[in-house]
Formats: structure tokens, C-alpha cells, sequence
């Protein structure tokens, strides 16, 4: 609770405290779930970030941290690399391959269970209290178990009932609280990945540089992430496409030369884009990350998505715990999700259009990445955190044009659509 309350305030922490009623509750400790609750903690509220994993635990990520990942995270965070990326191979479909450097550092690269464990810390050091081992079942803000209207009961499996004035769900992709809120996906892709221990002498040849190759189903993407001692290879692709992605993954891993090397981790996991008019709040309960579906659709980056989404959830989640109507609740809900659409939204509306013209034409963006210097260069602005997509777009006419001939395409064949099926 804040130390500046008035005697009111008081006397209802008082109360609070006999009932055991957290400030905020934030569901979920990864990235997403960790920011929201170190942004709440840092206020000085109480707040409860549960985890249903032992931490630290393995997550599918390639672990790639970007420019906007690193300024979302809190001050004196200390990134755990284990590489520095200064060069891009790209190549399509395994064809016409090529390697483009840079002086400085494009990207880092991290393992998530110390990345994460270490965003934990830093949450519990701005006085989060942390539970693990914690599996909640549902979230009621009506009925038996919610003392008033100020209040969301957090049902724990077992039965055991936890009280907040707010609720963050960053639980994942497949989120219990995003079922409560009533998210709405639009795009659900497949991610299939493997950590390879690899000789010394076969990791110095990936050393700072990462591979990217664009794959031969519609979408899709191979990449490999050094980290060390172990490649981090993967691919991904349209949900749907399950046998072809393995048979990519197999290819991939075969053509690198690396299939006579044992994973230590094979892994797959479902990413999922939100639709554009998908709620991102139901009363007092507010979503980031996976949980709300967000993602950047062309590349399904979502650290970043999930740091700022959380922190922006935790900030507006101490507001709506301090509402002390559903009508004041509403508001700050309705201000949290501006707040997303305005930046994250932009850049999810952007990477849907390029995703578009990628399915299309993977050798028209392989061609410009790997000779076409202004293309390079957006490239590299991104990963460094210099622009956004979004300002990327706004700024550069042509590539205002080239996305909105994908828009008139895409409206034409929406047009046919609609006439066949009314034919």
C-alpha cells in the first residue's frame, strides 16, 4: 500500500490486511507477468506475482533481445548474454545465401530461464512477493467468493481463494485469465525448436552471427541463435502446416550440417496474434504479453511485446485497484488499452501488412535485406531500438505505397470473397 494514504485510506489497509487483499495480482512470472509486476511493486503496492512453473524453467524462445526489449527493462537490469550479434546470414529456402555485418552490436542473445528468473528478482526487489508451484483456475469478480464490487477473487486450484483489487493475467498463450477477459486471436502460428550442443569448433563459426532463413511454406522461417556451446534452431510457420514444419525443421537442421549433433531440448509452441478488436480488459482484470495476444505477426518477436505490455499493464492495474467504482475502473481500463493501441498496436497493424506481402513474396524481402542498403539499414534501426516499424513506415513514402497496394489486394480479394459466397 502507498505510505501517503489518509487516514481513511488507513483504516481500509487495515482491513485489507485482515482479509489478506492484494493491490495487484499479476498471474504468470514471464517477462510480460514479471514487468507488470515490478511497475505495480515499484509504487510501493502490495502485489502478488504467481507462477505455476518452479522457476527458473525452460520456455520455446529464441531469446533474441532487441532494442526496444532493452529500454523496457528496469533501471540497473544487467542483460545475461550469451552472444553478441554483429552479422545476419540470410538465405531462401537454404538458396542464395549471404551474410551482411555491421561494427556494432545488432542484437544480444539470452537463455529465458536466467532471463526471466533475473526479471523476477528485480520484481520481488521492488517488494513483489512471489509464489510458485501455483496453478489459479479461474478469476470471479461476482458471486459467493468477492466480498464487494472493489474486489476479484483469484480461485487457486485446490480452492484456495486469493483477493485483489486487480488482476494481470500474463499466463501465456494459452491463458485462463485471457479466457476471462474474452481475448480474440487472429493468427495462431507454429514454433518448433531445438538447443543443440555443438564442439567448440563448430560453435567459434556461429560466434556473432545468426542465421535467417526464409522458409518454403507460406510465412514461415527458419533461424539459428548461437548461445555459447548450444545453436538455438528453429522454425515456424502457419498453425495447420504441422507435418511440413517438422519436415522443414529436419531439412534445415540437416542442410546446416548439424543432424549428427544430439539436442539436449527439443520443444514446440503455439504463438498467437490477437484480432484487432480483441479486449484487452473485463472490469478490474487487465492482459499483456501472450495472454493478450501480443506479438509482432511478420517475425512473432514477443519479448518486447510482453516488457512493455507489462509494464503498461502494471502501472494501469494500480490504478484500477485504487478506482473505487466499476465506472472508475472502466476508465483506467479503457486508458490502458489506448495506451497499448496507440504503440503496440501500431507496430502489430504494420507487421500483419508485411506478413502479407511476405507470404507472397519471400524473395522480394530477401532481395532487399540482403542488397538493398536502405533496407539493411531499417533493419539494423529496429534491432538497435532506433525506430519501430510503425515509425519506419511513417517515415519512408515507399514503403507507405508498397503497403497499401498489399491493402487494396487484400480488400479486392475480400470483395471476391464476399460475392462468391453470397452467389
Amino acid at each position: 500500500m502507498s505510505s501517503e494514504n489518509s487516514p481513511a485510506d488507513d483504516e481500509n489497509s487495515s482491513a485489507d490486511d485482515a482479509r489478506q487483499v492484494w493491490d495487484v495480482v499479476v498471474v504468470g512470472a514471464g517477462p510480460a507477468g514479471a514487468s507488470a509486476a515490478y511497475a505495480a511493486a515499484v509504487t510501493g503496492r502490495r502485489v502478488l506475482l504467481l507462477e505455476k512453473a518452479e522457476l527458473p524453467r525452460y520456455k520455446t524462445c529464441g531469446g533474441g533481445i532487441i532494442g526496444p526489449s532493452r529500454d523496457a527493462l528496469p533501471p540497473g537490469f544487467e542483460l545475461p548474454f550469451r552472444d553478441r550479434v554483429h552479422a545476419v546470414t540470410f538465405s531462401n529456402n537454404g538458396r542464395f545465401t549471404r551474410t551482411r555485418r555491421s561494427r556494432q552490436m545488432l542484437f544480444g542473445l539470452i537463455n529465458r530461464p536466467e532471463f526471466d528468473q533475473q526479471l523476477v528478482e528485480h520484481a520481488q526487489k521492488a517488494g513483489a512477493e512471489l509464489r510458485t508451484g501455483v496453478t489459479v483456475q479461474r478469476v470471479e469478480q461476482h458471486g459467493s467468493a468477492v466480498p464487494d464490487r472493489r474486489t476479484v477473487a483469484v480461485v487457486l486450484q485446490g480452492g484456495e481463494t486469493l483477493l485483489a483489487r486487480a488482476v494481470v493475467g500474463a499466463d501465456g498463450s494459452a491463458s485462463r485469465i485471457g479466457a476471462h477477459v474474452g481475448v480474440k486471436l487472429d493468427q495462431v502460428d507454429l514454433g518448433l525448436e531445438a538447443e543443440i550442443p555443438v564442439p567448440e569448433t563448430v560453435a567459434e563459426d556461429w560466434k556473432g552471427r545468426v542465421l535467417i532463413d526464409w522458409g518454403p511454406m507460406p510465412g514461415s522461417y527458419g533461424w539459428v541463435f548461437p548461445k555459447g556451446d548450444t545453436l538455438t534452431v528453429g522454425v515456424i510457420s502457419a498453425r495447420g502446416e504441422g507435418a511440413a514444419t517438422k519436415r522443414y525443421l529436419e531439412d534445415f537442421v540437416g542442410r546446416l550440417g548439424l543432424a549428427g549433433f544430439e539436442p539436449s531440448i527439443s520443444s514446440g509452441h503455439l504463438t498467437r496474434c490477437r484480432a484487432d478488436d480483441s479486449p484487452l480488459s473485463r472490469g478490474r482484470v487487465l492482459v499483456c504479453g501472450d495472454a493478450a495476444g501480443l506479438l509482432e505477426p511478420w517475425t512473432r518477436e514477443g519479448i518486447s511485446f510482453a516488457l512493455r505490455s507489462g509494464r503498461l499493464a502494471g502501472e494501469w492495474a494500480v490504478r484500477v485497484s485504487e478506482a473505487h467504482d466499476a465506472v472508475d475502473a472502466r476508465r483506467q481500463a479503457l486508458n490502458y488499452a489506448f495506451a497499448i493501441k496507440a504503440g503496440l498496436g501500431v507496430e502489430m497493424s504494420v507487421g500483419k501488412r508485411l506478413l502479407s506481402l511476405f507470404e507472397r513474396r519471400p524473395g522480394l524481402f530477401h532481395a532487399a535485406l540482403t542488397g538493398v542498403r536502405p533496407a539493411w539499414r531499417a533493419f539494423t534501426d529496429i534491432t538497435r531500438g532506433r525506430t519501430t516499424l510503425g515509425e519506419l513506415i511513417r517515415s519512408h513514402p515507399m514503403a507507405q505505397r508498397a503497403l497499401t497496394a498489399v491493402d487494396r489486394r487484400q480488400a479486392a480479394a475480400a470483395g471476391r470473397a464476399a460475392e462468391e459466397s453470397d452467389s
